[in-house]
């Protein structure tokens, strides 16, 4: 069997632009990247599943982790070509689906929360990974939200790189916020350790979105502990491969040879770097360079 029918080429990811907007702000918006179709199609969804839940009332605020294994069309979000590239170009061949959620923010004006950075709190991901996120969130806003008090995302850009923060634990403006007004369709690229909170929703409208986090396969996932092994047949070999549902420990540092290649390389179609490893090297046991890499190397 070819290479190329057999495994993925890496969807797409990052370009120059967005790269050097994510690192100087922490966040990217990439307009009009879900159709109108998919997006009702995402909205049903919620509600679908929403109303599954016992303790949810119609018009409430709801909150649900763990969604890929609630409904297929969450599922499909696993390694959706729209976005899981850009989680492959930081995370590379152990990449892991981190976190799935989603939001259903009604009128009321009280479900908002404070100033925070995603991920650990008192060692942030940032002591250990100064440079590159440990953890990507990406966002889908399925609602227009043209103004401020509609529960929208407020961010401070530029704020990964700093792990204090005089707002911390409090739900003030702070001078350079940055209140996210998005068309329905948007999505967001955001870094784990960018400060930012939501602000409470005093409008007539539902804020519908969903986020789905990656992080590399060693990082303890945020909204499970296994997957349902009967859940994990539907799914694809790439998804199974992102949930990373190991019963051996430590596959999470060193997955089995079965996993590799998660994806071939984008440019080349090659399923490992060029002329770094002697033949004898098996594929599971070598190093692959991700994005940040390649570009550091040609600079």
């Amino acid at each position: 069997m070819d290479i190329e029918q057999k495994y993925r080429i890496a969807p797409p990811g990052f370009t120059a632009d967005q790269w050097k907007t994510f690192n100087e702000d922490g966040i990217i918006f990439i307009e009009d990247a879900i159709s109108e179709e998919d997006i009702q199609t995402y909205k049903d969804a919620i509600d679908r599943v929403a109303a599954k839940n016992q303790k949810y009332k119609p018009g409430d605020y709801l909150s649900m982790q763990n969604i890929v294994e609630r409904d297929p069309v969450f599922s499909g979000l696993i390694d959706h070509e729209r976005h899981v590239g850009y989680a492959y170009d930081i995370f590379g061949e152990l990449l892991k689906l981190h976190i799935s959620q989603f939001f259903l923010r009604p009128p009321g004006g009280k479900q908002y929360n404070q100033w925070h950075p995603d991920g650990a709190r008192a060692l942030p991901y940032g002591v250990f990974s100064p440079k590159l996120p440990l953890q990507i969130k990406i966002g889908y806003w399925l609602t227009d939200l043209p103004h401020e008090k509609m529960g929208n995302l407020v961010v401070l850009p530029g704020s990964h790189r700093h792990q204090y923060m005089d707002g911390y634990d409090t739900h003030n403006s702070v001078p350079g916020e940055m209140i996210v007004c998005p068309r329905k369709g948007t999505m967001t690229v955001m870094h784990s350790s960018i400060w930012h909170r939501v602000e409470s929703n005093e409008s007539d409208v539902v804020r519908y979105n969903i986020f789905v986090a990656y992080c590399p396969s060693w990082v303890t996932p945020a909204d499970r502990f296994h997957s349902s092994p009967d859940w994990l047949k539907t799914l694809n070999r790439e998804q199974r491969i992102i949930m990373r549902s190991y019963s051996n420990a430590y596959h999470n540092a060193k997955p089995p040879e079965s996993e590799f290649p998660l994806f071939l390389e984008r440019n080349t179609g090659a399923d490992a770097d060029d002329d770094v490893y002697s033949d004898h090297v098996k594929l599971h046991r070598r190093k692959r360079q991700i994005m940040p890499e390649r570009i550091e190397a040609i600079s």
